[in-house]
């Protein structure tokens, strides 16, 4: 027997996805605009390491607003 999502249940999974888009791209322009950066020890301090976390920045909104188009056509 098949479980029936009730309305709410519908409400939860849309803000959970929600949230998850809205913190993958704070996180993401926290990198580009080197508010969040990687330790001293592990580079940080280096323009490599800067120029590393702002790439990866980059991919993480890239990703994010691929996935949630995705995620939207597919409904």
């Amino acid at each position: 027997m098949a479980k029936q999502i009730s309305s709410h249940g519908s409400v939860l999974k849309f803000l959970a996805w929600f949230t998850g888009i809205v913190v993958a791209l704070v996180v993401g322009f926290g990198m580009i605009n080197e508010t969040l950066v990687l330790p001293a020890w592990l580079g940080g301090a280096t323009a490599f390491g800067a120029w590393l976390v702002m790439i990866v920045g980059w991919i993480v909104i890239l990703t994010t607003l691929i996935g949630a188009v995705l995620a939207l056509l597919k409904r």
